[in-house]
C-alpha cells in the first residue's frame, strides 16, 4: 500500500492530539503509526530526493494546514495540542479535509497563496488540491525537468563523433575528481593501435595506478552484451590492468552485468550506460549549465523541543 496523502493525516492527526496535552512532532508521528497501522514498508518510502521519509514530510504538512486552520496550536516551543476548533472538528463527524479547513479565513489567505489561486475570495476545492505535498510537488517538477535535460543531453552526445566521445568521457571522470593534481591525467589513445582501450585515466603522480576506459557511442536503443564486455575483459588483461571502464550511449544486457559482477577479484570493471551516463553529467555540470538554485529549508522541530 501507498503512503496516505498528506490531507488524509488531518484526522489522524487531530486524534492524536485530542487528549489536550503537549506533544512533539516525534511523540505525534510515533502515534499515528501505530493508530494507521502503517507498515514497514509504507514508513520506510522515501521522497523522489532520498533525504526524508513521505511519511514524516506528509505528516509535517498536515501539521502545518490544521495549524492554519487553528485546530491545533504552538503554545511551547516544538509542542502541539489540539484547540477547542480542534476538537469540535473530532466531534462534528464531519470529514476533515481541505474542504473542511476552508472554513478557517486564515486557512483560506493561507491556502489561497499555496495553491497559487489569485482569484480573490474564491477557494480551492478538493478536487484541485494536489494529492502530494508542496514539497513532493517541487521535487516531482524537478524531476521532471531532470528527466527532459537528459534527454536533450543525450540528443546532443550522440551526435559526437567516436573520437569526440571518447574525448568527452576522459573530461567526465576528470570531472568527478579522478586524476585530481596530476599533469595530463586523462589521455584519448590513438584509434589506430589503441588495443581496445579508448581512454586512460592516472590516478596517481607515478602512474602506478590506471583507470582504462572503452567509451561506445552506439544507438541508445542498441544492447551492449556479455561478449561486447569480455573483449574489454581481455583487453585489460593484455594492458595487466586491473581496472576498467566500459562506458556507453546504450545500455547493457542482464549477461553482461552478471559476467562483470562474477569477475575474479583481481579485475575491476564498471559499466556505465546511458542513462547513467547523462546523470553524472548533470551532477558533475560537465554539458550543462545552472539556471536557477532554490534552497528549500524545514522548521527543526527537535531544535525547539530542546532547552536553547
Amino acid at each position: 500500500m501507498a503512503v496516505p496523502k498528506f490531507f488524509e493525516f488531518f484526522e489522524a492527526f487531530l486524534k492524536a492530539v485530542n487528549d489536550g496535552e503537549l506533544h512533539s512532532a516525534k511523540e505525534v508521528r510515533s502515534i499515528i503509526e501505530k493508530e494507521m497501522s502503517l507498515s514497514e514498508v509504507e514508513l520506510a518510502e522515501m521522497l523522489p530526493s532520498g533525504k526524508q521519509r513521505t511519511f514524516d514530510n506528509r505528516v509535517a504538512w498536515a501539521r502545518t494546514y490544521l495549524d492554519k486552520a487553528g485546530l491545533i496550536e504552538t503554545p511551547l516551543r516544538g509542542k502541539y495540542r489540539i484547540t477547542e476548533a480542534g476538537k469540535q472538528a473530532l466531534l462534528s463527524g464531519t470529514k476533515i479535509d481541505i474542504s473542511y479547513l476552508d472554513n478557517s479565513e486564515n486557512f483560506r489567505a493561507f491556502h489561497s497563496i499555496d495553491s497559487h489561486n489569485t482569484e480573490g475570495n474564491s477557494t480551492p476545492d478538493q478536487s484541485e488540491t494536489p494529492n502530494e505535498s508542496p514539497l513532493e510537488v517541487l521535487e516531482g517538477a524537478y524531476q521532471q525537468l531532470t528527466s527532459t535535460l537528459a534527454d536533450q543531453l543525450m540528443g546532443e552526445v550522440i551526435k559526437l563523433t567516436a573520437n569526440e566521445f571518447e574525448r568527452l568521457v576522459v573530461k567526465l571522470l576528470l570531472k568527478m575528481g579522478y586524476g585530481s593534481g596530476i599533469d595530463k591525467a586523462g589521455i584519448v589513445t590513438q584509434q589506430s593501435n589503441d588495443g581496445g582501450i579508448d581512454g586512460i585515466i592516472k590516478e596517481d603522480q607515478l602512474g602506478f595506478s590506471q583507470i582504462y576506459i572503452q567509451a561506445k557511442k552506439w544507438d541508445v536503443s542498441r544492447t551492449v552484451n556479455r561478449p561486447d564486455v569480455q573483449g574489454f575483459v581481455g583487453a585489460l588483461q593484455g594492458q595487466q590492468a586491473q581496472k576498467g571502464l566500459f562506458i556507453t550511449t546504450a545500455r547493457f544486457s542482464q549477461g553482461a552485468t552478471d559476467y562483470v559482477n562474477n569477475l575474479h577479484n583481481s579485475v575491476k570493471v564498471v559499466l556505465v550506460d546511458g542513462e547513467s551516463l547523462t546523470r553524472l553529467m548533470i551532477k558533475h555540470n560537465l554539458g550543462v549549465s545552472v539556471e536557477e538554485v532554490y534552497e528549500v529549508k524545514k522548521l527543526d522541530s527537535d531544535f525547539f523541543a530542546d532547552e536553547l
